[in-house]
């Protein structure tokens, strides 16, 4: 399985073909040569190339009450009175 380094802007920094997650965490640990777990994990991310594909397609969506493109928003008049005769 590919396992992917994603660092905090959530870019893939480096890649393995391994068995197991802990078998990848390992290597991306000794390759960055830090020895603390703790530390490590508050830089990086080891996760599934299959994971990563699957945030990068959920950040990319959009909101489900946006599901037809209905931007009401965008049609609202600047003014609240606008178009309105007293």
């Amino acid at each position: 399985m590919i396992y992917v380094l994603i660092n905090k802007t959530y870019e893939i920094l480096d890649k393995i073909d391994s068995i197991t997650p802990g078998g990848a965490k390992h290597y991306f640990m000794k390759t960055k040569q830090m020895e603390d777990e703790e530390q490590f994990d508050k830089l990086w991310k080891v996760m599934t190339r299959k994971e990563y594909e699957t945030n990068q397609k959920a950040f990319q969506r959009s909101a489900s009450s946006d599901t037809f493109g209905n931007r009401w928003w965008t049609e609202e008049a600047s003014g609240p009175d606008e178009g309105f005769d007293y």
